[in-house]
């Protein structure tokens, strides 16, 4: 009977061991680095349509930034005005100490 004759080096295996290889085989290595240096999103089917390549889709994003930095109001201390128009209401008392706010909620009013 005669012997298989050996694989050559350059074909690949159907299966491979750990002895295989030299030195200590790490799991995701490189992952860290891939992700840093990746950034791939998938879109919804019916988004992916509305543009026909990258370039219409990062234009249309780039212009809804800059739209929302033209309409977004300055804040102090991160509070949007109407907050802070509720936190000082809600601060005032009466000469009871009684807060407005919490005496219309008391009386039935929203």
């Amino acid at each position: 009977m005669k012997k298989d004759k050996e694989p050559d080096k350059d074909e690949l295996r159907v299966e491979y061991k750990r002895s295989d290889f030299p030195g200590n085989l790490v799991r995701g290595k490189y992952a860290k680095r891939m992700k840093e240096s990746s950034n791939v999103i998938v879109l919804k089917p019916e988004v992916a349509q509305a543009f026909p390549n990258e370039e219409a889709v990062n234009k249309a994003l780039l212009s809804l930034i800059d739209i929302a930095k033209k309409t977004t109001h300055p804040t102090i201390n991160g509070a949007s005005p109407r907050s802070r128009f509720l936190a000082v209401r809600l601060c005032r008392t009466d000469s009871l100490g009684r807060s407005p706010a919490l005496l219309e909620r008391s009386a039935g009013r929203p």
